[in-house]
């Protein structure tokens, strides 16, 4: 793993033994994978996995408990996790998406403290966050704050600990994001997901009614979208959905991989005595490959860029913040495309037995025709377009 990056400066690291690799808990996840997405709801053993693994606390610097892994070091393990369950990988990923959240809004004095407690308990974050989603207000009080409403899109909400929650100022109209204990007063987790994909995300919706928050729950300083710096949550969202997204690629890829070697069987009019052979699913295959190995190497450049970027800090601009966007964007929609390509003609190299529902081969399109759907790859497109055209950076928004 790397060592500390510029922001936090190693100065008394502590002891803390490496976690397990991510494909360990991958291969206990996938015996119980396809079982878990036909059951949906929360689960809470491969939650407790990934606590007991030391995993959650990654990308947190050595100095507050955590093992200082880079981003692209904590992205490769979101995606190991969504080869074989691309729910547990969605809440996993948001998890570190959303300590990053604390440590670009919020003051040292508010982010530091939050680290080392995650670390040290083993904390699961949960988003509650969804700007917009506008129907959550906040009144102002003396020293306090009350929030009160609905959010919708709470993925890993249910059985965290800590929750990124927002709402919009009653007065200034604004959008306030904090960060609160999950079990405080006031605040119901619905179980009310119910989509057709990502089954096991929890990403149903949430109730405050009068939760009291705290002023320096608020993070407010610098607060989001304000600097080129806090401006790359949104960025490294996206980059989760990038490795999300290739790895539910791959994970279908192997799936399919596995199926023809050893199930298929040769179209009759094929002269192939075995389907491996046949010229058209070996066709198949290496568009496949193409496809992913391009999505490999965005991947890989975005991550780059966006470590670059993050060592930055505060001194990073607005052009180097603009160029990791592009990095990203161009990522997104490769990953969007080559995968829902991918995990629908794969059965045109399986055959018909492989929609058997015991095999249940379909959660792979089922959840990635989810997850790209909360993001539509043709506004990206447009700012691509916008770059490639007419060399206009994108703008900071919550979700690019």
């Amino acid at each position: 793993m790397t060592t500390e990056t510029a922001i936090f400066p190693d100065t008394e690291t502590l002891a803390v033994p490496a976690p397990p690799s991510a494909k360990t808990l991958a291969a206990e996840f996938a015996r119980t994978a396809v079982e878990r997405d036909a059951a949906g709801g929360t689960p809470l053993a491969e939650r407790d996995a990934l606590r007991r693994s030391g995993l959650l606390s990654l990308a947190i610097p050595k100095r507050y408990g955590g093992h200082g892994a880079s981003w692209a070091e904590t992205l490769d393990t979101v995606r190991e996790l969504a080869q074989v369950d691309s729910s547990i990988a969605h809440v996993y990923g948001f998890h570190h998406l959303l300590l990053a959240t604390v440590r670009l809004f919020a003051r040292p004095d508010q982010w530091e403290p939050w680290y080392e407690q995650t670390a040290r308990k083993h904390w699961f974050w949960g988003n509650a966050l969804n700007p917009l989603d506008d129907r959550t207000v906040v009144r102002r009080f003396d020293g306090w704050y009350e929030f009160s409403g609905k959010k919708s899109f709470c993925s890993g909400a249910l059985d965290s600990q800590m929750l990124i929650a927002s709402g919009i100022d009653e007065h200034s109209r604004k959008l306030l994001v904090a960060a609160v204990p999950t079990a405080r007063a006031g605040i119901t987790l619905n179980h009310d997901w119910n989509a057709f994909g990502q089954r096991q995300t929890d990403s149903g919706s949430a109730l405050f009614e009068k939760v009291r928050v705290e002023e320096n729950e608020l993070l407010r300083d610098p607060g989001p979208l304000t600097t080129p710096f806090s401006s790359l949550r949104p960025l490294l969202a996206q980059l989760v959905f990038v490795h999300l997204f290739l790895g539910l690629a791959e994970g279908a890829f192997e799936q399919a991989r596995h199926y023809t070697l050893h199930e298929a069987r040769p179209w009759h009019r094929s002269a192939a005595k075995r389907a491996s052979e046949d010229p058209y699913t070996l066709a198949h295959y290496g568009e496949f490959f193409v496809g992913l190995e391009s999505v490999r190497l965005l991947a890989r450049q975005a991550a780059t860029r966006f470590d670059e970027a993050w060592v930055q800090g505060p001194t990073l601009t607005a052009r180097a913040r603009g160029h990791v966007g592009v990095a990203i964007a161009t990522a997104k929609v490769a990953a969007t495309r080559v995968g829902l390509d991918l995990t629908s003609r794969m059965f045109e190299t399986t055959g018909a037995r492989a929609t058997h529902g015991a095999l249940a081969l379909d959660r792979f399109w089922r959840n990635l025709r989810t997850q790209t759907l909360h993001d539509p790859v043709d506004y990206k497109l447009h700012e691509l377009g916008d770059w490639a055209l007419n060399g206009t950076l994108p703008e900071p928004s919550f979700y690019s």
